[in-house]
């Protein structure tokens, strides 16, 4: 694949003209934020765009309608949002969002926090195009199956598979090694790529790494599929304390529910599937921040509607949008036509949006772009000029 444009991804010091207004988008490595951080968002979210904050497949976050870039920009650097202007478009960092507190091989937040350092203190890797994908997976395969383009992915309590364009290289590094070996990877990358913004785009690309990092494959290579393992609910962590999973329906946190997340004072964690984490939490407190949020809209019920629906933006937000797709997403899940379980959904043409029934996970999109499509077997409900597509899933995506 030859690129005819440059990478246009946007950030907070080059934002994206979305059809509704400026677009920003904030890096989170490892998908933390802090609760002062979160009360930062909402604020710039409600005093300086659409009182929305949208997150996104990669554990980041959104702000749109964003009408005084310059002050968003102070707001987010006061807040440490914005570390490296240089390098906050490179800064996409995924990382298995229990690890260390329950299940895992491994604790890859500590080496997320050393690989974004890494990041920042290396000039050349600036240039990196904003959708290059670095994946730190603690074992438990939630997040090696994204089709990250450099990763690591955890064997044991020592080691971890160097993950290049998605797939396991067969390569096995030690813990002590990760960091540095996904740094010389990224400057690999950077040097071979040319034009290309992924690295399953370079002829070559994974085993031109290898040899210039003079690694070879020693292993099997472990089998990595997408998964929609959605930390929802109750979590047991492994020091007895809580953590609780919550997905936020379309992605779409209001300003004012984030500062009441934020209010709970305890780690939060941003995932990739458009849902939090907030982590460390006592019994009684936990119980208390359900009570308060699940009335605000977030979702504690692992069995329900809203974690098998995803859309793009949709109109407004879109120009190329032939419709709203959130509305008619939601008004799906509110009117029972999202079903849990069900035979897969013949092929259809010309559906309108209050009789698309669709049983199990499902994208909404308004162009055949498929802006946002989760990785793996999703049914595709497309807009077109007269009404929906549907399709079913298909073992090539």
């Amino acid at each position: 694949m030859t690129r005819s444009a440059p990478d246009s991804c946007p950030g907070v010091l080059r934002l994206h003209q979305a059809a509704d207004g400026p677009l920003a988008r904030i890096r989170l490595p490892g998908g933390a934020i802090t609760p002062d951080q979160l009360r930062v968002l909402a604020a710039a979210a409600d005093e300086l765009g659409n009182g929305s904050i949208e997150l996104t497949s990669r554990g980041n976050v959104q702000l749109r309608q964003m009408h005084d870039a310059a002050a968003l920009a102070e707001r987010l650097e006061h807040a440490d949002l914005l570390p490296a202007p240089t390098h906050e478009r490179v800064r996409n960092i995924v990382a298995s969002p229990l690890s260390g507190r329950s299940g895992g091989w491994s604790d890859v937040h500590p080496l997320a926090a050393q690989l974004d350092a890494g990041l920042q203190a290396a000039p050349d890797l600036a240039a990196l195009p904003g959708r290059v994908l670095f994946t730190l997976d603690d074992g438990r395969g939630d997040i090696s199956g994204l089709g990250g383009d450099i990763g690591i992915h955890a064997t044991d309590e020592a080691e971890f598979a160097l993950v290049l364009a998605g797939r396991d290289s067969g390569a096995r590094i030690g813990a002590d090694r990760a960091v540095d070996t996904m740094l010389a990877a990224a400057h690999s990358f950077q040097r071979a790529r040319g034009e290309q913004w992924r690295l399953r785009e370079v002829p070559d690309g994974p085993a031109r790494i290898l040899a210039e990092l003079a690694l070879e494959p020693t292993a099997a290579p472990v089998d990595f599929v997408a998964r929609h393992d959605i930390p929802i609910g109750w979590l047991p962590q492994a020091d007895d304390r809580v953590a609780l999973g919550a997905a936020v329906p379309l992605g779409a946190l209001p300003a004012r529910t984030a500062e009441f997340v934020a209010a709970v004072e305890h780690p939060i964690l941003v995932t990739p599937w458009r849902s939090l984490v907030v982590a460390d939490m006592d019994e009684w407190t936990a119980e208390q921040v359900v009570r308060v949020l699940a009335p605000m809209g977030l979702i504690f019920d692992a069995n329900s509607p809203w974690l098998a629906v995803t859309a793009c933006a949709g109109r407004p937000g879109c120009a190329k949008s032939l419709t709203d797709v959130r509305a008619d997403a939601a008004d799906a899940v509110a009117s029972g036509r999202v079903l849990p379980v069900g035979a897969p959904t013949p092929e259809l043409s010309g559906v309108a949006a209050d009789q698309v029934v669709v049983a199990g996970r499902q994208h909404w999109s308004g162009c055949d772009r498929q802006c946002g499509r989760p990785a793996g077997p999703v049914t595709e409900v497309v807009a077109e000029a007269g009404g929906y597509r549907i399709t079913g899933p298909r073992a090539d995506r």
